[in-house]
């Protein structure tokens, strides 16, 4: 009993880093169209490191989620 509640409280606490995920594309995603509309010859420069740091900035999330769901499960 103890240990599953512990778990479940685990668990939770590693879902906390999905915020700042959320966050963190939202900053990106702001800094790309504030970049594009500012100069919009360079949009297509800006797209691709758009994309990295939204690539980057998921795989943070989805190691929070694996890191919750390793907690619960395992």
């Amino acid at each position: 009993m103890l240990l599953e509640s512990a778990k479940n409280i685990g668990a939770g606490l590693a879902t906390i880093g999905l915020a700042g995920v959320g966050t963190g594309i939202g900053i990106v995603f702001a800094g790309y169209i504030i970049g594009s509309a500012r100069n919009p010859s360079m949009s297509k420069q800006l797209f691709t490191s758009a994309i990295l740091g939204f690539a980057l900035t998921e795989a943070i999330g989805l190691f929070a989620l694996m890191m919750a769901f390793l907690i619960l499960f395992a």
